[in-house]
């Protein structure tokens, strides 16, 4: 086993991760629907990379992420701290044993689901009763657009568009730490936050019982905002981890939401800002092998617009287009792993989170990369001179020129779900073969490429919002 521990730590962070988990959650759903596409059924991933095996009180089995997320207290919205699956009941303060005073209790009002989370607990409720018969009365049913109308409207946590269940070690709210963004926007804000109280041994914990439970973990990769007081709570986090497990590469994405680019009226809190960033930045790489900046101050209007439509003031749609950056990115060392001699139909390129991270630092030692996506990808042409899925693809890296040319760079480059000029869904050799021709033709060219393939496109789920143009798929 080639197990990956994933980490969250941040709103936006857990925006984008609660996307990437929705597709491996469709992805699951699929493969075992027997009307839904053969490509699915034989998409040639180990979804135990990511997904753990387990087993409640009652002797169900439970099957969830390998995952720990980290965000303010109150972050989790309808969702209990200790998920929904084992029926734990919610973490109870310790009694304050040195206040002789008299105390008093404030209680909020308790998030309410969605039409999204009710439609879901509703259909789970008919499955475990037995009860679902596949007809519905008219009144009771809730439609497929009043959904997506109600996550266009309505999102507000991270938990309002997610269809997973998760392990009750997996959700960490940092006690007595409410959302407060204006107050937490600096790197400064969060460095006392990870040590305080028993906050960063509870957090470590939870870490350590997903990796000591694997057979032979492959790397860690982390999601992180970078771009205020969580990155300061990563950092510590991932100094942790880089002392106790010495020898697991850590593969970091620094994910920043566009408000965070916002401009202050005043010059010096603009240099304070910019200051705190470049200590984020550097410490977070200190305790990594490789960093990934993801996060633009705005996608619309980029090459991905006229395929896009992203409202850049909704964290629920920029999410969504990096999460499905980051779900293409992971396929590689998820793949199936083939014998020397043997070839698949589905896959190929298989590596592990070494092999990305020994590639793209390359013989310069890098420890940055810069990712950029095409989504959707582009059919392939036959003319190796205008390939589109390569000369299409926008930069999802902020302060990133684009029309300069790095020849000593290398690159993985991962093709899922292709389709041919035809619209016909493209072979793994197909694909090998037009991106090797468009790379023979072209002016420049990395110094190396790693093709990874898969086609298996992406699985899109009810909760991903309406961002596709009408041009697609067309």
């Amino acid at each position: 086993m080639r197990e990956v521990v994933t980490i969250q730590v941040g709103g936006f962070a857990n925006f984008v991760g609660s996307h990437f988990w929705n597709f491996q959650d469709e992805l699951l759903g699929l493969a075992g629907d027997l009307e839904s596409d053969p490509v699915f059924k034989n998409h040639g991933l180990n979804m135990d990379v990511l997904y753990r095996s387990g087993e409640t009180h009652e002797g169900v089995l439970t099957y969830t992420p390998r995952v720990v997320s980290v965000n303010y207290q109150g972050s989790l919205g309808s969702m209990s701290s200790s998920g929904t699956l084992y029926n734990q009941p919610s973490d109870v303060p310790p009694p304050v044993t040195t206040w002789r005073g008299s105390l008093s209790t404030q209680h909020s009002q308790r998030h309410k689901r969605n039409l999204f989370l009710q439609s879901l607990y509703e259909d789970e409720q008919k499955q475990s009763t037995g009860m679902d018969n596949g007809h519905a009365d008219a009144q009771d049913e809730i439609r497929d657009k009043d959904i997506v109308e109600c996550l266009e409207n309505e999102v507000q946590c991270w938990t309002d568009f997610s269809k997973v269940h998760y392990h009750p070690q997996s959700l960490y709210e940092l006690s007595g730490l409410w959302m407060d963004p204006q107050g937490f926007n600096n790197y400064g804000s969060g460095k006392d936050v990870f040590s305080e109280g028993f906050r960063g041994e509870e957090i470590t914990d939870r870490i350590r019982f997903f990796i000591e439970e694997c057979d032979h973990i492959q790397g860690i990769q982390v999601l992180v905002d970078d771009s205020g007081g969580f990155s300061s709570v990563a950092a510590d986090l991932l100094q942790n981890i880089a002392d106790e497990y010495t020898n697991t590469p850590v593969l970091l994405y620094s994910v920043r939401d566009p408000s965070s680019y916002m401009k202050y009226k005043g010059r010096k809190m603009n240099i304070s800002r910019d200051l705190h960033d470049a200590v984020s930045f550097v410490r977070l790489s200190s305790f990594c092998k490789l960093i990934v900046p993801v996060g633009l101050p705005f996608l619309s209007g980029g090459k991905a617009s006229s395929y896009l439509h992203v409202n850049d003031e909704k964290l629920y749609h920029c999410s969504a287009v990096y999460a499905a950056a980051l779900h293409s990115l992971s396929l590689p060392y998820r793949m199936n792993l083939l014998g020397p001699t043997a070839v698949s139909n589905n896959i190929s390129g298989a590596l592990d989170v070494n092999g990305i991270v020994q590639i793209l630092s390359g013989p310069r030692q890098n420890m940055v990369a810069i990712l950029d996506s095409s989504v959707p990808a582009h059919c392939l042409t036959g003319n190796p001179a205008e390939q589109p899925l390569l000369s299409k693809m926008q930069s999802l890296t902020p302060e990133i020129s684009e029309d300069v040319e790095d020849l000593q760079s290398v690159e993985t480059l991962v093709v899922q779900g292709a389709l041919d000029s035809g619209g016909q869904r493209a072979s793994v050799s197909e694909v090998q073969q037009t991106i090797s021709a468009a790379y023979g033709a072209a002016i420049t060219r990395p110094r190396f490429c790693h093709l990874s393939v898969s086609t298996c496109p992406l699985p899109i789920p009810l909760p991903f919002p309406s961002i596709f143009s009408d041009a697609v798929g067309q």
